[in-house]
This record gives structure tokens, sequence and C-alpha cells, in this order.
């Protein structure tokens, strides 16, 4: 879609684009899609990545930025849909509205709409809505990372097992962790014989004495 404005006295042509970010494959995507169509975005531009906003290194992304042209318009649905650390942020809305000179709109948020207050003061506010808002997507981030840390280590204190289950124990590895036990051969000889790491035949043996398999 193309827009035609007038700016500063003359005709200037604007393409429309919108971006939609979601963390994983299996996050639905059609919140943001349903509001950048709402806004009449063609589907061509608009540019959709499936993966973590840590950073920028995201190929839909990349290929949106080498498409923006000196007055084009970005959509995008919440600042945390463009990304979610904190300086990063920053970085890419100064090379988007100063290297790229393009507007950009939050819809989730009318004072982050590059078109207003172009004086002085309506950028000093608006710089200062991003500074916060990029703030708070980076520590609600911290703040999961650091619940499923919590979590995790709570199940854990409880016995949950994460991972694979540990494979079946070798049909002979009694014999051999036996002997190994009373002293009869080395570990070395006994992982051998299992046909495991030594460092394998340790962890097993743990476990081993554990689960009380003897």
């Amino acid at each position: 879609m193309v827009w035609t404005e007038i700016r500063n006295g003359g005709d200037i042509t604007v393409n429309i684009y919108g971006y939609i970010r979601v963390s994983t494959r299996e996050q639905n995507e059609d919140r943001q899609l349903i509001a950048l169509r709402e806004i009449s975005i063609p589907e061509q531009n608009i540019f959709m990545d499936k993966q973590s906003g840590k950073d920028f290194d995201r190929p839909q992304y990349k290929r949106l930025l080498r498409k923006l042209k000196k007055d084009d318009l970005l959509y995008v649905k919440s600042i945390d849909r463009l990304g979610r650390n904190y300086g990063e942020i920053l970085e890419q809305w100064r090379i988007l509205t100063k290297e790229k000179g393009i507007d950009i709109v939050v819809l989730d948020m009318p004072l982050l709409d590059t078109r207003r207050g172009k004086d002085l003061m309506g950028t000093f506010l608006s710089d200062i809505v991003l500074q916060v808002l990029s703030f708070v997507a980076e520590n609600e981030r911290t703040n999961i990372r650091q619940r499923q840390a919590e979590g995790i280590a709570a199940a854990k204190a409880r016995g949950v097992r994460f991972g694979r289950p540990p494979g079946p124990l070798p049909e002979n590895y009694h014999s051999a962790y036996q002997r190994w036990k009373a002293g009869k051969i080395t570990g070395t000889a006994a992982a051998k014989e299992c046909g495991m790491p030594l460092s394998t035949f340790r962890d097993k043996a743990v476990i081993y004495e554990k689960e009380k398999f003897l």
C-alpha cells in the first residue's frame, strides 16, 4: 500500500509496512496480524519472525530493514514485539528513525507515534516513553527467566527429573558393578566391559545405588 502525504508543503509517497514477532513456532500471531490488517497494510508488506526477541538477528526483520526507505511508515502491535533487549531496542529505534528516516507507530502505545510531536518537546516525551517501555519489556523477560529457574529448582527439590529418561543399563552392568565394588577390577575395566566411558559408569553407579537395584 502507498500513501501520499503532504509534509512541509510537498507531496511525499509513503510506503507502509508491518512487523510481527512471536517467540516460538507454537505461539499464535493472529492478534498482531488482525491489528495490522485493520489498518489495511497489504500482506506483502507484513514481515513476520517466529523467533526470540533477545536480539535483532532475525531473517524477516533484516529483510524488512533492507526494504525500508526514507519517509516510509512502520507499524508494530507493541514494543515487545519489536524486541525485548532494552539496549538493542533503543539502538534499532535510532537506526530506523535517524539513519533510515522512517516513522514508527506502536499501536498499543499512541504516545509512540513518531509522526506526532516532531518538535523538541514531542521528541523528548517520545524518547522517555520508549526508554521506559523498553526497560519494562526487558525486565519482564528477566523476571520470566528467574521464575523459570526458581520453578525448576523447586521441582528438582521435590525429586522431579528433567531431560530424557536414562537408557537401560547393559545386561552385564550388575556383574561389572559388583566386581568393581569388591575391588576385583578397576573402574576403567568395568566401564570398558559395559561399553561406556568411566564417567558414565560412575554416574550410573550413583543412580544404581540410590534406586537400590542391588
